[in-house]
């Protein structure tokens, strides 16, 4: 029964990542195909804004200031705690799945985790910064 509703969540869960992909990613890179007469990949607009995406993210991360890098670091472990249970959720999946999703649920949870573990020593390590010595 339980693995019924874990089913049903899952498709339910896809399936508004599909809609979600054809409604924002699709028209996006079909206008700039449009646009430029088909000069222009849609899987290579794609690819570029994914890059651009990367580069951003590096530098709003390595601008951050110390005082700030707990909080952030806090806010990590949120995410990935819930990596981590649809991680659980994609493992646990007995009889649903395929023998893919088994696998790959595994290396997210234990990615999530290390990542997880890493963020409370590091947090754990920033803290210990400001207490008083003595």
């Amino acid at each position: 029964m339980a693995s019924d509703a874990t089913q049903q969540f899952l498709n339910s869960v896809l399936d508004a990542a599909q809609r979600y992909a054809t409604a924002v990613g699709h028209p996006a890179g079909d206008a700039v195909q449009a646009a430029t007469g088909g000069a222009i990949d849609p899987f290579v607009f794609r690819l570029a804004v994914f890059v651009m995406a990367v580069f951003v993210g590096y530098y709003v991360v390595w601008s951050v200031t110390p005082a700030l890098h707990t909080p952030l670091m806090s806010v990590t472990n949120a995410i990935s705690s819930v990596i981590v249970v649809g991680a659980l959720l994609a493992v646990g999946a007995a009889g649903a799945g395929t023998a893919a999703s088994h696998v790959f649920g595994f290396f997210a949870l234990m990615l999530a985790s290390v990542n997880i573990f890493g963020g409370f020593l590091v947090t754990e390590r920033m803290l210990a910064m400001y207490k008083k010595k003595g």
